[in-house]
């Protein structure tokens, strides 16, 4: 289900820009080819691919997501969801 359509409301909806700034850090991290940099900066020829059809052409944008493997694209969610309990954790104990 996507961003959005779940119908419950948002906890705390100004956190989105956050977990999508989390997202793409992790993503950089483990070498994914997903975000603002990524189209150029992996060292792929998107033209090349998107010729042979393993990018689609008109898929090819900043927030494309369709060409991750979903172990990647659940290892990128696992990975958020460990750093904030983690994160949560430290402020118990700390704060």
């Amino acid at each position: 289900m996507g961003r959005g359509q779940s119908g419950r409301p948002k906890v705390v909806p100004e956190s989105h820009a956050a977990i999508d700034q989390l997202k793409y850090e992790i993503a950089a991290e483990i070498g994914l080819p997903v975000g603002p940099y990524a189209v150029g900066a992996t060292g792929a020829d998107t033209e090349f691919a998107t010729e042979l059809g393993a990018i689609p052409q008109g898929q090819m944008k900043e927030d494309y997501w369709g060409h991750i493997a979903s172990r990647d694209a659940g290892f990128v969610g696992g990975t958020i969801t460990a750093r904030l309990v983690r994160r949560a954790e430290e402020t118990l104990l700390n704060g």
